[in-house]
C-alpha cells in the first residue's frame, strides 16, 4: 500500500492512497489552517473503527444475525503533551436489530480484535485498549 499527502496551501493536504480515493485534512485555524478537514489523527481513530467494524458486521451476517444498524464509535485520550499520542482507546459497539444473540456480537469482536483487525493489532501494542456492547431491540 502506498499513501501520500498532497499541499493544496496553508495547512491543507489531499490525502489518497491505491484505492484512488481522496479526502480532505485540515488542521484548525490556531494552527493556521481553515478547519475544513479531517485531522490526521481523526482518521487513525476513524480507520480502527472501520477495520473491526468491517470484520464484526461481516462475521454477524455469515451467523445470519437480523442486524438493522451497526456502529462502532472510538473513544480515544490523548496525551496532554507533544506528540500528544493516543493513550487510551475504548470502542463502543452498538448493534441494533432483531432477536441478536449477544454470544454472537462478543465472538465476532473477539475474532476481530484477536485475529483480523490489523489497526486494533497495532493500537494494543502501544495503548489501552477497552471496548463495550451495546445490542439494542430494533422495533417492530
Amino acid at each position: 500500500m502506498e499513501a501520500k499527502a498532497i499541499w493544496q496551501g496553508d495547512m491543507s493536504f489531499l490525502g489518497s492512497a491505491d484505492t484512488g480515493f481522496n479526502l480532505k485534512m485540515d488542521s484548525s485555524e490556531i494552527a493556521g489552517g481553515h478547519d475544513d478537514g479531517f485531522r490526521p489523527t481523526e482518521l487513525l481513530a476513524i480507520g480502527t473503527a472501520g477495520c473491526t467494524a468491517m470484520d464484526v458486521i461481516s462475521i454477524l451476517k455469515k451467523k445470519r444475525a437480523d442486524v438493522t444498524a451497526f456502529e462502532v464509535h472510538a473513544v480515544v485520550a490523548k496525551a496532554e503533551t507533544y506528540p500528544k499520542v493516543f493513550t487510551r482507546m475504548h470502542l463502543i459497539y452498538k448493534v441494533t436489530g432483531r432477536g441478536i444473540k449477544p454470544d454472537d456480537v462478543e465472538r465476532a469482536i473477539q475474532l476481530s480484535e484477536e485475529k483480523y483487525c490489523p489497526c486494533i493489532a497495532m493500537f494494543r501494542q502501544v495503548l489501552e485498549l477497552t471496548r463495550e456492547i451495546q445490542i439494542i431491540e430494533a422495533q417492530p
